[in-house]
């Protein structure tokens, strides 16, 4: 393997005569901080005034969120059972649903009113964004650049997408993370072995934090890091940049395997292929796409159109700079690279890659590539306009650009105030709330279990009928559920990972119970195993109990899977750690 270039260490950054890297890094932050949270703070700004922005995923956010908070009140840290879906028949959400969204929500809701948590998670969220893209613009751009650069991360036109249109949460912490996993590769590309290790945990932690947010970010980010590890061994002509890189990646699934494993391993006891149907396949969402469907016709040529003009900016940009990428020649093309794959998979002309390519088919939209798009269209518009000559001409007119698209998304978006109290009630009530397609367990069809009802005179209250009795009788003869008049049910505990009762019965009888039968719930009768039976259709737990007074018990018990996985993430925190600190006092002994 040969060497890399003399000047490519040198020629990373820009950098005036006499300085180094390391002082330009250091610069004071204090002012980019302020920027960029003023940046936040103005895209959260009206929701003060206009309520919540209730986009497409905001209602199935807000209920983990709930569901998550009034767990942690019953003394269960890590839920995996979402005990309010389906009506109060719960769904294994929490399984298959990165942690990292309902954890920051529920602690947030445990602290803040529930009407005040989307906002304050956006706010959270665009902050680390900008962050994010100012550690990265910071050791290639100078101060103002670099910025500039974070400031227009934050409300890149997607962002402001996702905020307004999508409310989808988690994807907004992926793509706050985004530019740190851009950081980690270049540094492990620009370092390369030896000096690189301080990379390779960095890189891990990344990588983990996006798979731990959002699963097709996740493969976006997979896919992403990849692209850039092939492209630094092209720049530094030698497989180093793989090797570290997939050690960063090795380390990184490790991390997160408490997560990935039980997720990928219990897809077969769920209706996961729902993910992929009707309007959410990849077929049907290239940019620019045509349907007969009006509503989804006009969302896809929305941001269609958010992502042709970032790409036309972007490219522009990328034009102008191009004249100083021998200055930060690893940076420009690795940023080049990653323009033109997410350019190309945002449209059909990249068809076969989302056949071919393992798990692609999960990003379900191809216009979610404006994720890692969002790196390069900040560093170059950033690089592009520092370097011109009245640079504060280009920072007023994309600002006012800026201005008049965010206005659009704030006028066009739905707002509602109800939503939150709604869906309270809603769990408060015990009635519950809509589960997921793709979470629910094998032979249930979700719209054939009992629902609540709104009055519709009062949409914040729910009708005076009570929720479904907990316990039910299952009449053999005619596979009907009906009310166990028959028989005298005590409920003695039902939490949202153990459900107890006592039953009497003067006969045998096949009990349902209000949950749905998932293989990690162990049902027992007087401490003995019985096997539980789903009723046809909808999968409810049915129990054969026999004659007599019997302790009957549903536990949600931890599988084999989700203990290895716990195990591997364990092991791995252990070993980067201290891989870590023998290394570190190893380059201080040298």
């Amino acid at each position: 393997m040969s060497a890399a270039p003399r000047d490519f260490a040198a020629s990373s950054a820009v950098i005036p005569p006499g300085k180094s890297s390391e002082k330009n890094s250091s610069s004071n932050p204090g002012f980019a901080y302020l920027l960029i949270v003023i940046a936040a703070t103005a895209v959260v700004a009206p929701m003060f005034f206009l309520g919540n922005a209730s986009g497409h995923d905001f209602g199935f956010h807000l209920a983990s969120w709930m569901d998550v908070a009034g767990q942690w009140r019953e003394g269960i840290l890590y839920p995996r059972w979402a005990e309010w879906a389906n009506w109060g028949f719960g769904e294994p959400r929490f399984i298959f649903y990165p942690p990292a969204s309902w954890t920051l929500g529920a602690a947030l809701g445990s602290v803040l009113p529930w009407r005040m948590v989307p906002g304050a998670f956006i706010w959270l969220a665009l902050i680390l964004s900008g962050v994010s893209m100012w550690r990265l613009a910071r050791e290639w751009l100078p101060s103002l650049p670099a910025t500039a650069a974070a400031v227009i991360y934050v409300v890149n036109p997607y962002q402001l997408v996702v905020v307004y249109y999508r409310s989808d949460f988690a994807e907004l912490i992926a793509s706050a993370l985004f530019p740190l996993l851009v950081l980690g590769a270049l540094r492990v590309i620009r370092d390369g072995w030896g000096r690189s290790w301080r990379g390779i945990p960095f890189l891990a932690v990344a990588f983990a934090g996006i798979w731990l947010s959002n699963a097709p970010a996740a493969v976006i980010a997979t896919y992403s890091l990849a692209l850039l590890l092939v492209v630094g061994c092209a720049l530094r002509r030698n497989i180093r940049p793989l090797i570290d890189g997939g050690t960063a990646m090795v380390f990184g699934f490790g991390l997160s395997a408490f997560y990935i494993l039980p997720a990928a391993f219990e897809q077969r006891w769920v209706q996961i292929a729902q993910v992929m149907s009707e309007n959410l396949s990849y077929a049907q969402n290239f940019i620019f796409t045509h349907s007969i469907d009006p509503e989804f016709a006009l969302f896809n040529w929305k941001v269609s159109g958010v992502a042709l003009g970032m790409m036309l900016l972007g490219s522009v940009a990328a034009v102008f700079s191009a004249r100083y990428r021998r200055q930060y020649s690893l940076l420009w093309w690795t940023m080049l690279a990653l323009t033109a794959a997410s350019i190309v998979l945002m449209f059909p002309a990249g068809v076969w890659l989302w056949r071919y390519l393992p798990k692609l088919q999960y990003v379900q939209f191809p216009w979610r590539w404006l994720i890692p798009l969002g790196v390069p269209y900040s560093f170059f518009l950033a690089s592009a306009i520092g370097r011109s000559r009245r640079p504060w001409i280009w920072y007023l007119a994309l600002s006012i650009a800026i201005a008049a698209a965010a206005t659009a998304f704030v006028n066009d978006a739905w707002w509602d105030s109800a939503d939150v109290p709604v869906l309270a009630a809603a769990i408060r009530s015990s009635h519950g709330y809509e589960g997921t397609d793709e979470y629910a367990p094998v032979g249930c069809d979700r719209y054939n279990l009992p629902g609540a009802i709104l009055n519709p005179d009062s949409p914040s209250v729910f009708d005076e009928n009570p929720a479904p009795p907990l316990v039910k009788q299952f009449n053999t003869d005619s596979d009907e559920i009906v009310p166990s008049s028959a028989v005298k049910a005590r409920i003695e505990r039902w939490r949202a990972d153990e459900k107890l009762f006592y039953a009497e019965t003067a006969e045998e009888t096949t009990f349902s119970l209000r949950l749905l039968n998932y293989p990690a719930w162990q049902v027992l009768v007087d401490g003995a195993p019985s096997r539980a039976i789903s009723a046809p259709e909808t999968a409810q737990i049915l129990v054969r109990i026999p004659a007599g007074r019997h302790r009957v018990e549903a536990r949600f018990r931890r599988t084999s899977d989700r203990a290895t996985g716990a195990t591997v993430s364990g092991l791995t925190a252990i070993l980067l750690l201290v891989s870590t600190i023998i290394i570190r006092r190893r380059g201080h002994l040298l």
